[in-house]
């Protein structure tokens, strides 16, 4: 009771101060291509950045965030939009460097969302792998994949390296490491395929006779977490992401405590707003944090990407036998800034910018933006239904921290057209 009264108190006592947006963006924006840029903000247990995929300067914007967030010791773990094998492997990729093994990544990386398997993405980690090297052993970021399964191919290597190698190794461990010796076989999570029926087969005789597999298993936790993923992918129902994520974030925090380290996380936009669309809407993972009370909201933040005159890559075109050809671009649909897409409020931040990367706060005490206008959310569709109804007379705070205004970014280049 008492901190809905102090939350009133606060909300009234903010609102009596409101200046206008245009003025408000004016006093709370920064250059995220400055030297001296420092995020404002560090008492946090989780941040989230996301934006539409496909546009270059996103990761420009992604590893200004970091470099200033560990500068500061702000986070811990580092969540890309990934499962927990594949964020294994990246996280080897930064100890070690091998920079053949990021591109197979982002290449495996990106059959979840293809707009992010690109030449941009796999630079992105090269730089990040450099901030993280000046970074003292003790501060160094580790990377954690909370997401569903990609694929069966880095599960399985990862298996593989969580089991000593002896000659009486258990027979489904063994078909596994054949398979991946051989690396012939299709890794899409698809019932039809071997690795899948392999998978399946270690996992009914683990489950079955754990005790012959627990001494050549070197971390069993991981094993287990590891076998709860391939078990989603074997379900019939629906797989609802943002579901699996938030279960898999609560396995993770036995291991990693991520309540006293906190976390950086990109994914697209919709899995880190901190409010449904409205009482039936759907809830994303950010949101699933908050209504389950893991942190307070206060403690959960979210940097929003705008785009604007800009480009973003849009499908890799392949001929009939699956080679690829080539990949098409778009600058209208698809970027949010368009006459006939757009957030409403994104001029406000337009007018105000002051660099091709303008960070604008959204949540201070005198943010206009707390009225119950959901500039910045809704998006306004001449063709087709917008989300307007859901959002109606919902404030932007409700969702986001943090604006990022975008501009005059070039489209990312697919990864297979690297030379």
């Amino acid at each position: 009771m008492n901190r809905i009264v102090i939350f009133f108190i606060t909300a009234i006592i903010c609102q009596s101060c409101t200046q206008t947006k245009q003025e408000y963006l004016k006093e709370n924006r920064f250059d995220l291509s400055s030297s001296d840029f420092n995020f404002p903000e560090c008492d946090f247990n989780i941040i989230g950045f996301g934006a539409y995929h496909g546009s270059s300067k996103t990761e420009n914007v992604e590893l200004e965030l970091l470099e200033s967030l560990t500068k500061k010791e702000s986070i811990k773990y580092y969540f890309p939009e990934t499962d927990f094998s594949l964020g294994h492997y990246f996280n080897e990729y930064l100890k070690n460097g091998d920079t053949l093994l990021l591109k197979d990544l982002v290449t495996t990386y990106g059959n979840r969302v293809p707009q992010e398997r690109t030449i941009e993405v796999y630079e992105k980690w090269k730089k990040l792998r450099q901030i993280n090297e000046k970074l003292p052993n003790s501060k160094k970021l580790t990377v954690i994949g909370i997401d569903l399964q990609v694929n069966y191919k880095y599960a399985s290597k990862h298996i593989l390296d969580l089991i000593k190698p002896t000659a009486n190794e258990p027979k489904p461990i063994q078909a596994i490491r054949q398979m991946v010796m051989l690396d012939t076989a299709s890794w899409r999570i698809d019932s039809t395929v071997y690795s899948y029926t392999v998978l399946k087969d270690l996992i009914r005789d683990y489950e079955s006779n754990k005790q012959s597999f627990l001494t050549h298993i070197s971390n069993t936790q991981e094993f287990e977490h590891i076998v709860e993923n391939l078990k989603y992918t074997f379900q019939k129902e629906r797989l609802y992401r943002d579901q699996i994520m938030f279960k898999n974030y609560q396995a993770l925090d036995s291991i990693y405590n991520f309540k006293e380290n906190p976390q950086f996380l990109r994914m697209g936009f919709s899995h880190i707003v901190k409010s449904r669309e409205g009482k039936e809407g759907y809830p994303y993972f950010f949101t699933r944090l908050i209504e389950n009370k893991v942190y307070d909201k206060s403690k959960v933040l979210t940097v929003m990407g705008y785009l604007t005159d800009s480009k973003v890559v849009w499908d890799e075109l392949y001929d009939e036998e699956g080679n690829y050809e080539g990949y098409t671009i778009e600058g209208g649909y698809g970027i949010g800034d368009y006459e006939k897409e757009y957030f409403r409020g994104i001029q406000n931040l337009k007018d105000n910018k002051i660099s091709d990367r303008t960070l604008f706060r959204l949540n201070k005490c005198s943010s206009p933006y707390i009225e119950k206008e959901p500039d910045l959310m809704e998006v306004i569709m001449q063709d087709e239904k917008s989300n307007g109804e859901r959002v109606k007379g919902m404030s932007t705070l409700e969702f986001i921290d943090y604006a990022v205004l975008i501009s005059d970014s070039k489209e990312s280049i697919p990864i297979f057209e690297m030379k």
